[in-house]
């Protein structure tokens, strides 16, 4: 069946950083759109970032161009999200989650495009 396992979370100070990754099972990654999400406490879940399985293209949330980046290794099934220069606002719950339909891509920040979550991993950026 699908699944996804995300890991790396972690605490660390403002200016900090951290790599999350997204490990996929029971589908093709290659052919897939993958989104990373987040939840701060009290706080709806936004969307952070996209990668498209077609083009390359990527996508971010304005809060985090230039600090985020998002990758994939297709052989080993994993997407990446690589974080600098965290700050305390980037803290919450971050989840990855396959687009229902590649053709979704265009609606990355909305949840209804996703068909399948992992469990998430916490980050927390604190002095």
């Amino acid at each position: 069946q699908v699944q996804l396992v995300e890991s790396g979370g972690g605490s660390v100070q403002p200016g900090g950083s951290l790599r999350l990754s997204c490990v996929a099972s029971g589908f093709t990654l290659r052919y897939s759109a993958i989104g990373w999400f987040r939840q701060a406490p009290g706080k709806d879940p936004e969307g952070v970032s996209c990668t498209d399985s077609r083009d390359g293209m990527k996508y971010y949330h304005d809060s985090v161009k230039g600090r985020f980046t998002i990758s994939r290794d297709n052989a080993k099934n994993t997407v990446y999200l690589q974080m600098n220069n965290l700050r305390p606002e980037d803290t919450g719950v971050y989840f990855c989650g396959r687009l229902r339909h590649p053709d979704l891509v265009g609606q990355w920040t909305s949840r209804s495009a996703y068909g399948y979550w992992g469990q998430g991993t916490q980050v927390t950026v604190s002095s």
